[in-house]
């Protein structure tokens, strides 16, 4: 195959030839305190070489993944090394062809995303063909087929679909004078899956009719005018007996409304979603976080403080309502609260609750709805809290060379139903975040973070001094304290350096086991403790 894609791109002109290097090395130690487990292998690496041809017509890539001695926390089915990825595209003026593997997303994801994503083990490419195709301007059709991978397998089932985007200010000429855009867009995706591959026994002699189509299909409407947008979507699934659902022939929808608006110093945004039902896999009986077709992005906040960051949302795939509010403001320089260099105010609010299934504490639990059409719940009816968030943040420069960050955050995370025990656990966080510029080239960050946490362990403090030397060194140090419970300290200490596209860090310490979490998918990452190595390079 390989030898096929270099011919092809040989014989046209003008070849370039562009990739990347990423490599993440773990020298793992056994440390009780923490509950970092012995490791047979010395050296654990995951590592990746993505090389792309391009030409006029006709581009090409594949990828390198050596996954033998993998980091911990993956599947066990994640283990192994391979060219796992390969694609050729064809493009000609407005219709661009690739067979081979490939990632796309229809819309906002919810009937299908395949993409992927190092930090969660997740690469859910379609292996087959994709077609693109702009007929007129505001036109917009994909139609795609292939089989989805699961780690160094494809699944079975065959996946197609077909989109399509329609700009209709393209066509009427009043609405693009009025600076008004609206696009309509309208999916389907198929999955055929052999209800014998993975048959479903209710007792000995009895088993599940399965089926072998399962359709879903997403409508949706974006307008902007001026600094307003406002996008609108709706998706369905047919009945689609799972492990995610306890094998019930419910069918599934998620209803999302997004309003945002914004204008030079503030911004504002305002987002509502219900989904029942709508863990759509390649392969029905499929645990963790693989074989997803599509994706329910959760309506939290990404946190990138150390404390902030400790109890992340996962997106229920039972059914959640949903709801969160951004703003932002800049005060003017020159103003009272502006002060001489300017003041940048952001409050987030997210607020997560599940679904009311008339009084049924957890509707999908094993033996309860397998073979029936699951549990119904009224649109506007809500159950228990599961997740909220208020955080305030206040960035503001004091001098030409300092400046501060100051955050609270006010955090609800319902550990029972995420995690399957714990309760409730309520938290305050606060953070100061600063920074001083000694010279040009040297700057030093500091952070410091305390929790106040009812629950789970109890408190937390964290710090941090980060010094970079411009343009190729920086040092970090940092600790993490759980001073409410186990008096441990997770040490950590880096080095980097960067010199043109190459990018190598050096470290030594120890690593909380906790949630590693993206756009609202999670993977449990262990304790662990060692001295690690990485590297990036791309050309």
């Amino acid at each position: 195959m390989l030898a096929t894609m270099l011919s092809a791109l040989c014989a046209t002109a003008q070849v370039t030839l562009s990739g990347s290097i990423q490599s993440d090395i773990l020298f793992p130690q056994e440390d009780e305190k923490i509950g970092a487990e012995h490791s047979d292998d010395k050296v654990l690496t995951n590592t990746y070489v993505d090389l792309k041809l391009g030409s006029k017509y006709v581009d090409a890539g594949a990828r390198f993944e050596f996954l033998e001695y993998p980091l911990p926390g993956f599947e066990p089915d994640f283990k192994g090394w391979g060219v796992p990825h390969f694609y050729v595209k064809g493009h000609y003026k407005n219709v661009e062809l690739t067979v081979g593997d490939y990632y796309e997303q229809f819309g906002s994801g919810f009937v299908l995303r395949t993409y992927e994503e190092r930090s969660l083990g997740i690469d859910n490419a379609l292996r087959g063909a994709r077609l693109n195709y702009k007929p007129v301007n505001g036109v917009t059709l994909k139609a795609l087929t292939g089989k989805q991978r699961r780690y160094w397998h494809h699944n079975d089932a065959l996946v197609s679909g077909v989109d399509l985007e329609f700009g209709l200010d393209q066509f009427v000429k009043s609405l693009e004078n009025k600076d008004m855009h609206i696009t309509l867009g309208g999916s389907w995706v198929n999955k055929h899956e052999d209800p014998d591959d993975d048959a479903i026994f209710v007792d000995a002699t009895h088993k599940l009719n399965l089926p072998k189509f399962v359709n879903a299909w997403d409508a949706r409407l974006n307008l902007t005018l001026k600094g307003f947008s406002i996008l609108a979507e709706y998706a369905q699934k047919t009945q689609d007996p799972s492990f995610d659902n306890d094998y019930h022939y419910g069918k599934g929808n998620v209803a999302m409304l997004s309003a945002s608006y914004s204008q030079k110093g503030m911004s504002v945004l305002l987002q509502a979603k219900r989904s029942q039902g709508m863990s759509f896999r390649s392969r029905r009986n499929m645990t963790g976080i693989s074989s997803y077709i599509n994706h329910l992005p959760a309506f939290t906040h990404d946190q990138t403080y150390a404390l902030a960051a400790q109890y992340p949302y996962a997106t229920n795939p039972d059914g959640e309502w949903a709801f969160q509010g951004e703003f932002g403001y800049s005060f003017k320089k020159g103003t009272s609260l502006g002060g001489k260099y300017g003041t940048k105010l952001k409050l987030n609010v997210s607020h997560v609750r599940g679904l009311d299934y008339d009084g049924i504490e957890n509707p999908v639990s094993p033996g309860r709805v397998i073979g029936s059409d699951g549990f119904k719940s009224g649109f506007f009816k809500m159950g228990e809290t599961y997740y909220q968030d208020i955080d305030v943040q206040l960035e503001k420069r004091f001098t030409r060379d300092f400046s501060l960050i100051f955050m609270y955050m006010n955090e609800r995370y319902n550990k029972t139903v995420i995690e399957g025990h714990g309760g409730m656990i309520k938290s305050n966080i606060l953070i100061a975040d600063g920074k001083y510029k000694f010279s040009p080239k040297l700057t030093l960050r500091c952070e410091l973070q305390y929790q106040f946490c009812e629950g789970d362990y109890g408190d937390w403090a964290f710090g941090l001094a980060e010094l970079s030397w411009a343009p190729h060194w920086m040092f970090t140090l940092s600790d993490m304290w759980n001073c409410g419970v186990t008096d441990v300290h997770y040490y950590q200490a880096l080095v980097t350096y960067s010199l043109k596209s190459h990018r190598i860090q050096a470290g030594y310490g120890r690593t909380k086991a906790g949630f590693n979490c993206s756009g609202g998918v999670c993977r449990w990452v262990p304790a662990t403790r060692g001295f690690t190595l990485s590297y990036n390079y791309s050309f």
